[in-house]
């Protein structure tokens, strides 16, 4: 349902909220290594998430990526809006262009479900929910 960078761009925001507390500033290196993706998968997602302000950057020797206090508060589905838009919750379960209501797929009432379940999990979670079992070991970013 999400593409891989989503998934990914979920993960790194993540990973920069669990460190707000030291203020410490985040390298594309260093995320990408701890999230276990590509940096060039990285770079891009962050500069999306960036200019939709998601997350800040400062450029420098001392810069880097971060999270403000306001931005822990943002819901999840800012993230996934940045990165593969809404349409992703209106999608055919099996990928068909002309799935509805009126021209179903032999999925379609049973997929819907789900797909509503995981909208309501990205609008109702906000980035500090999804980092605090990170922060407490209860939960981990990389398989």
């Amino acid at each position: 349902m999400l593409s891989y960078t989503c998934k990914t761009a979920i993960k790194a925001v993540i990973y920069l909220a669990s460190g707000i507390e030291t203020g410490e500033k985040k390298s594309i290196k260093d995320i990408a290594e701890h999230i276990n993706a590509s940096g060039h998968t990285v770079s891009k997602m962050l500069q999306t998430l960036v200019k939709r302000g998601v997350i800040n950057s400062t450029k420098g020797p001392s810069g880097g990526f971060y999270l403000s206090e306001a931005q822990l508060l943002q819901p999840i589905i800012l993230i996934v809006e940045a990165i593969d838009g809404l349409a992703v919750f209106n999608e055919c379960g099996l990928g068909l262009s002309q799935c509805s209501e009126t021209h179903p797929c032999p999925i379609h009432e049973q997929y819907k479900k789900p797909r509503e379940l995981m909208e309501k999990l990205f609008r109702e979670n906000k980035i500090k929910d999804l980092c605090q079992p990170v922060n407490n070991g209860l939960a981990y970013l990389v398989g």
